[in-house]
């Protein structure tokens, strides 16, 4: 099951980044505007349907990952997206990529082995009751709310990006909750159950405010800023969600060492690879 867990996260994090990257590369082909006409342009543009199907395959991969495994595994994992979609878009965008940024790759990759081997993430309960889900929600959801306000508040462009980044990360973890509360309804009960369950909506709200945060963050400022937030934080809360929903368990005492030193070259490896590689925020988002 573990292992399921891990395929199916590396697969969703590849074919999230595939989905990226080929949209950004139709979204380039057309001119500028909104609305059905852009929809109209995007269909007829082969790279967008590429683009979709990745995404979409990204969403299933994630939900049958979250079945087969500890969401403190599962998420962190999608940290590997970021390399994937330079590694697609590389050779699409008829670009290469520096020494520096191979070893930024490299670190992120590395550190990421670090961190889940020394966490060694265990338990895989679908489940949880609303004496967990209501303080969970109404902690994330002020969270979320704090860190707009902050932003809003703020006049450095580099503290507003990380803050709208850092709600957007929370708003993923949550939404990652949510999909594998409501992917265990579907799994142990069947699909009525899975479309009268809270979570099924609540999975889609927190998903598309996630996602509207994260569009806010990178026009408020650097990807330096934004990038680290958003890819630190996600596997922060949703290792955080785990533990606390689902009662999932990671190692402590000694283990705590390693698993810093992993985050730490997972951070080194991000904001090196937003600084040495050009133009990433247009590969990756």
């Amino acid at each position: 099951m573990i292992v399921l867990a891990v395929l199916f996260a590396v697969l969703g994090a590849a074919s999230n980044a595939v989905g990226t990257v080929f949209q950004r590369k139709a979204a380039a082909t057309v001119a500028r505007g909104g609305g059905v006409r852009l929809l109209l342009a995007l269909a007829r543009r082969p790279a967008w349907a590429i683009g979709i199907a990745g995404v979409t395959g990204a969403a299933l991969f994630q939900a049958l990952a979250l079945i087969n495994g500890p969401m403190a595994l599962v998420q962190p994992v999608f940290i590997l997206e970021l390399p994937f979609a330079l590694l697609v878009a590389v050779p699409l965008l008829h670009r290469r990529l520096s020494a520096a940024a191979w070893w930024a790759v490299g670190a992120v990759v590395a550190g990421l082995a670090l961190l889940l081997a020394s966490a060694a993430p265990s338990g895989n309960r679908r489940q949880a009751g609303m004496d967990r889900w209501i303080p969970v929600l109404v902690v994330a959801v002020a969270v979320m709310a704090v860190a707009v306000l902050l932003a809003r508040s703020a006049s450095s462009p580099l503290f507003r990006a990380a803050a709208l980044a850092s709600a957007a990360a929370v708003g993923n973890a949550l939404t990652a909750a949510l999909l594998k509360s409501a992917t265990g309804r579907l799994t142990d009960d069947g699909l009525p159950a899975f479309l009268t369950a809270w979570q099924t909506y609540g999975f889609a709200v927190t998903g598309v405010a996630a996602l509207l945060l994260l569009e806010n963050a990178l026009q408020a400022g650097p990807l330096a800023a934004s990038q680290p937030a958003l890819t630190i934080g996600d596997a922060a809360v949703s290792l955080l969600l785990g533990v606390v929903l689902f009662e999932e368990q990671i190692r402590t005492g000694w283990w705590l060492l390693p698993e810093a030193i992993g985050v730490l070259v997972i951070l080194w490896g991000v904001l090196r690879l937003t600084r040495v590689v050009p133009h990433l925020a247009d590969v990756v988002h």
